[in-house]
């Protein structure tokens, strides 16, 4: 999978698209919606929200394409669409309501989240679930910096809060991935020997 800003985009292609040519819209669905889909899906941890926030995400960006300067490559520019239209979502009063509803103060969120995506390797889905355990905040906050390239003083930015806010929440973002990841060393083998 490719970072978004990482995918080659034409600007011929882009000039196509923004008259309506509905093959070069096309393209450019093809070629972005994979990775547009991850990162929303890595950021709000829900799928059904995700496909939901990647339909408005991309309907946005063909809707503003028009708008698009071409100073940075078309995809970092619809990753920061999908971004602002995540972190709306995480910050929305309505969603934190819905966690609170859904699940009460005695069932922490992690323990309802199914892994994020079907994996090959055991490995892969370890790393699902370890995200998973995360709050969406925290799983915000290590994605986008840890897998987006993002410096603490953007995320700080994105989130209307300080430096340290950023630098903490991926303090205890990282700390509890390591925890859920480190191997256990006091379990039993799987088969007697």
């Amino acid at each position: 999978m490719s970072r978004l800003a990482d995918i080659p985009i034409s600007e011929e292609l882009i000039a196509r698209a923004r008259c309506g040519d509905e093959a070069a819209q096309a393209a450019i669905y093809r070629a972005l919606a994979p990775a547009v889909f991850a990162l929303i899906r890595r950021l709000v941890g829900n799928r059904a929200v995700a496909e939901d926030l990647f339909q408005d995400t991309l309907m946005a960006m063909f809707q503003r394409l028009g708008d698009f300067r071409g100073e940075a490559p078309l995809g970092a520019w619809l990753r920061q669409i999908a971004v602002t239209r995540c972190l709306m979502y995480l910050r929305s009063p309505w969603h934190r309501a819905r966690l609170h509803w859904d699940f009460g103060d005695e069932t922490p969120l992690h323990a309802t989240m199914m892994p994020v995506a079907s994996a090959a390797s055991a490995d892969a889905l370890d790393v699902e679930r370890a995200l998973a355990s995360l709050t969406p905040v925290g799983r915000a906050v290590v994605w986008l910096f840890e897998v987006e390239g993002y410096s603490h003083e953007e995320i700080a930015r994105l989130f209307g809060r300080s430096v340290s806010f950023s630098k903490s929440q991926l303090a205890r973002g990282l700390a509890r991935l390591r925890l859920d990841l480190a191997p256990q060393e006091d379990q039993e083998a799987c088969t007697p020997i």
